[in-house]
This record gives structure tokens, sequence and C-alpha cells, in this order.
């Protein structure tokens, strides 16, 4: 599973980078450029959180759960965003702040499964 949640961090971080790009050079002032950094920065999160799993740092299964928001929430964000600037309209009504909402629990569940760390 650390390994599954690397490669999802490492396609985050890629589109990540693609998406600031498009805003840069083709789309400015649609969002795509903090969509982008929104999955830059919980990338990195995923990346750090799988190895604070691997040091035991973290509960196991709060800190998978944790981590898996990281990707869910951060898909939906960006998702939502990214479909809003290149077909106008959305993934489903809602989805960018459901997956804002699922970022900061998420955040508040990593910070349990630090509590709950051997």
């Amino acid at each position: 599973m650390e390994a599954a949640l690397l490669v999802l961090a490492a396609i985050m971080g890629a589109a990540g980078i693609v998406l600031t790009a498009a805003s840069a050079h083709g789309a400015p002032g649609s969002g795509l450029d903090s969509a982008g950094y929104l999955l830059l920065i919980h990338a990195t999160a995923v990346i750090g959180g799988t190895a604070l799993l691997h040091q035991a740092m973290l509960s196991r299964t709060v800190g998978m759960i944790a981590l898996a928001g990281f990707v869910i929430g951060g898909a939906l964000f960006a998702g939502d965003v990214a479909a809003r600037a290149y077909i106008g309209s959305r993934l489903f009504p809602m989805a960018a702040p459901t997956g804002g909402v699922i970022l900061i629990a998420s955040w508040l569940v990593l910070g349990l499964a630090a509590l709950l760390a051997r």
C-alpha cells in the first residue's frame, strides 16, 4: 500500500506541474494554478506521511486513512477546477468543496495518527 501511495503522490505532483503550467500559459485566471499548488503540496504530504508510516511515527491504519484522504480530496478539488476550466462544467455539484473538506479532515486525522502512534 505504501508503494501505491508513492505512485499516486508522483501522479499528483506531475498533475500539479501540468496545471500550474496550463494556468501560466493557457488559461490564466482559471484557478488552475491554485489546483496545481494544492496537488503539489498534498503530493509532498503523502510522500512525507508515507515516510512517517515507515518509521512507525503514525498509527498505520489511521495514517493510511489520512493519506488516502489527501489523494482523494486533492483529486476531487483539482479535478473539479480543471473540469470547469476545460469542459465548462463541474465534476458533480459541490465536488471542489467536498474535496476541500476531505483535505481539512485528513490533516486532522493525520494529527490523530501521530497521537496514536506507538
